[in-house]
């Protein structure tokens, strides 16, 4: 202290910005957690109900036969459709480059053999992302006066996917597959949260697609 009895200000000063920088991280910490809880928990519900459609989100196809992580999506959708909670399935999704067909294509297909008749398929064979797929969906939505979704995607990812449906004015639940390789064990689990907690942080504050971030994550 200085003869005055004072502290220095130089100390002041100090202790004001380790307080002000331990604030912060406090904050981003509170922030990161209460995004990774809520992915989790999301991931956790089933939300399912009565809606105008149920959304299925694409994921990889091999020459119009589904990879294991779309065949789950595919047969979430389905038991939901039989379950007659809606009377419409839509499957999202585009294609690579070289391919023959795309993942909503490829989607329609296996539903069709699965017996949902074909009028009440359709396919939005647009979407790069999940945001570009959900805007797709959305415009779909408003031409035929749909209001509402049923969202059918990986547990983790449905989070994100629920919050870009809502943005773009659709009331949109989640029903996550409970089967498939995103679900096999508690490492995949882990990652997975992880990286949509970072892909869904990002899509808040930018509103735009979360994907290059998640691939960076992942």
């Amino acid at each position: 202290m200085s003869e005055t009895g004072t502290a220095p200000r130089g100390s002041r000063t100090g202790r004001v910005l380790r307080r002000t920088a331990l604030g912060a991280v406090l904050m981003v910490l509170l922030l990161l957690g209460g995004t990774g809880f809520r992915v989790w928990q999301v991931a956790r519900s089933d939300d399912r109900r009565p809606v105008d459609m149920i959304v299925v989100l694409g994921a990889a196809q091999y020459h119009g036969k589904p990879t294991p992580v779309l065949r789950a999506r595919l047969e979430q959708a389905l038991e939901l459709y039989n379950e007659g909670l809606t009377e419409h399935v839509v499957t999202v999704g585009g294609s690579q480059v070289g391919d023959e067909y795309t993942e909503a294509e490829t989607g329609r297909l296996w539903l069709a053999k699965q017996g949902v008749p074909e009028n009440k398929i359709t396919d939005v064979e647009t979407g790069a992302d999940t945001l570009g797929s959900m805007k797709a969906v959305a415009t779909l939505a408003r031409e035929r006066g749909w209001s509402s979704a049923l969202i059918v995607s990986d547990p983790w990812h449905s989070m994100r996917a629920r919050t870009m449906a809502g943005d773009f004015g659709l009331d949109a639940w989640a029903s996550p597959t409970r089967s498939g390789p995103m679900v096999q064990t508690r490492a995949t689990q882990f990652h997975y949260i992880f990286r949509e907690t970072g892909g869904l942080l990002y899509y808040r504050l930018t509103h735009a697609p979360a994907e290059v971030l998640s691939d960076r994550l992942g």
